[in-house]
């Protein structure tokens, strides 16, 4: 083998494959961030945030330790800001929400302290008999059994697995709602808040419809 030949060969074991790839971690920290864009209407889908932050770091950890055979920095270093801002951002935003929206003169109950378990469920639970009368704000989905188009009076119901996909609600899953004011409500699927008086039926009503009678009442000054 000639001088040249030698040198020839010995450069060429000397040079290395030039490509890196891209860190899967970035890819993702970039993947969770859109997802928990949703989380601006729905704060529950924010935890995509936080996996994002999880994956940003995971990201930067492994491009440092194998910065020959891993790319991505950037990626990482913006999945890290977006998923970080979205967290605290649109976390404090629903936070300030959830503090205001309740009208003065209102007081916020929570749909599951009128259920009762199965055992009991065609029977009032106490919270019912403590606020009926009172001016209360609760939130609740539209049962599809109410009818389509705009409503002034309609069937509410606790979460979208009753109003969907759990058949014909049990007694203490029900509030019958009157409107008040020539307000009306599109059918749908979307969460309901409203803010009114609040009603124990003390015989329970049969509605049109519905298989279980209907225990509560409300006539709603305030919906959104």
């Amino acid at each position: 083998m000639s001088v040249d030949a030698a040198q020839l060969s010995a450069t060429d074991d000397s040079v290395e494959f030039p490509y890196r790839a891209i860190s899967p971690w970035a890819i993702m920290s970039i993947v969770f961030a859109f997802l928990a864009l949703v989380g601006i209407l729905w704060w529950p889908v924010l935890g995509m945030a936080a996996l994002g932050l999880a994956a940003s770091v995971l990201a930067l950890r492994m491009i440092g330790r194998y910065p020959d055979e891993y790319s991505g920095k950037l990626l990482a270093m913006i999945g890290l800001a977006v998923n970080g801002l979205m967290l605290a951002g649109v976390g404090s935003l629903h936070a300030y929400w959830y503090m205001t929206e309740v009208p003065d003169g209102y007081t916020r109950v929570h749909f599951y302290e009128l259920q009762q378990p199965e055992s009991e469920s065609d029977m009032p639970a106490d919270k019912a008999f403590e606020i009926d009368g009172e001016k209360v704000f609760l939130k609740g989905y539209i049962h599809p059994s109410s009818g389509s188009g705009m409503l002034r009076q309609f069937i509410l119901v606790p979460d979208l697995g009753t109003c969907c996909f759990g058949g014909q609600p049990v007694s203490s899953d029900m509030i019958e709602v009157t409107l008040k004011g020539g307000q009306t409500v599109r059918a749908g699927f979307l969460k309901q808040k409203l803010a009114g008086e609040f009603q124990l039926n003390r015989t329970p009503r049969e509605i049109a419809d519905f298989d279980n009678q209907v225990l509560y009442r409300m006539k709603v000054d305030q919906i959104r």
